[in-house]
């Protein structure tokens, strides 16, 4: 038997603020229980990645305390089994599989962290599988109720998921804010019932109407925008529900109005480290079960991500896609790296 030997590999890195590299690395063969990758795509997470790229973040936030440079970004990596390792027996090469891996061209990673990819799944719509989990971990955690209203403010990455998944748990109205009349389109093409073009703290007046006085029974923050989250509040009914999905640099800027006590409402926080690894008899859900979900969703065309993607580049060119991103994401949804045909 022919044993991998090791590959030079392209590999993406921050090294400091808004410093974007591509090093070239070696990857060794892998370890007995390990299989090694090579990336066909990588998404970008580009509320996430754009706050460590430029260290938009507070002293002592949860960024401060992650982002240590030179850091390596992306953890959404989807690409063919090159090798396995001796102890490997249920994944062989040239599968195509998932991991949590960042934007490097070769991986390696244990075998049980990765996850198939159907052979139906487009790779590019399958890069889409961690990012479908967090927000699928915070629409679980909204419990919505069939025919409710939801209000989703911020139709970045994430909150064009949220769109999809809410009119799938039975949503009767799905409301999209943002400012970009491009994500505004690509959200009512997924199912928004009504699109407002306008900041989060002049759209109460317009969720008043659509919703008939009620307001919504479900407001979601999915801005990123940490002084957003006190107008979200307002968005929601009495007794109503608003979900925090994602994380800021400056969480002290995301201030209580008195909507929250005077309206009794509920703020349920979700992120990706709140779902569990591995499900359990009490916590079903867990980041794998949700991915091969989504899967489910997309070979079923419940779910469609793939006009989503809004721009591919390949990965050599990183610096010129994170410093365009920083400039301007109006228009940028889903941002892939591509990978075949790098390195050697």
């Amino acid at each position: 038997m022919i044993q991998p030997r090791p590959v030079k590999s392209a590999n993406v890195y921050f090294t400091g603020e808004r410093r974007a590299v591509v090093r070239e690395e070696y990857v060794q063969p892998p370890g007995p229980d390990e299989v090694r990758i090579r990336a066909s795509c990588t998404l970008i997470s580009t509320g996430t990645e754009l706050n460590c790229y430029a260290r938009k973040w507070a002293p002592g936030s949860y960024f401060e305390n992650w982002v240590q440079y030179p850091f390596k970004p992306g953890y959404s990596h989807v690409g063919v089994i090159e090798a396995v390792g001796s102890g490997v027996t249920e994944l062989v090469p040239g599968m195509r599989v998932a991991s949590r891996s960042p934007h490097h061209e070769y991986v390696c990673c244990p075998a049980t962290a990765v996850i198939s990819v159907p052979d139906a799944v487009n790779e590019e719509d399958a890069a889409w599988f961690a990012i479908a989990s967090i927000v699928q971990n915070g629409v679980r955690a909204a419990r919505h109720v069939m025919g409710e209203s939801v209000v989703v403010t911020g139709l970045g990455i994430l909150g064009q998921l949220v769109v999809q998944y809410a009119r799938l748990s039975g949503a009767g109205e799905v409301i999209a804010v943002d400012l970009s009349p491009f994500r505004l389109d690509a959200a009512r093409r997924h199912g928004a019932t009504h699109t407002i073009e306008l900041p989060v703290e002049k759209a109460k007046p317009s969720v008043i109407h659509v919703t008939g006085g009620h307001l919504a029974d479900t407001a979601y923050d999915v801005t990123g925008f940490a002084p957003a989250f006190t107008s979200v509040l307002s968005l929601a009914r009495t007794g109503g529900k608003v979900v925090l999905l994602g994380s800021t640099g400056f969480p002290d800027d995301q201030k209580l109005a008195s909507d929250l006590i005077s309206r009794g409402l509920t703020v349920v926080a979700a992120h990706d480290s709140n779902a569990p690894r591995q499900a359990t008899a009490h916590a079903p859900w867990s980041h794998r079960v949700m991915q091969q979900l989504f899967f489910q969703y997309l070979e079923r065309r419940d779910l469609d991500v793939h006009d989503l993607i809004t721009h591919r580049a390949w990965a050599s060119d990183a610096a010129e896609v994170y410093e365009f991103l920083q400039e301007d994401r109006s228009e940028a949804i889903g941002v892939l790296f591509r990978w075949r045909g790098m390195g050697g």
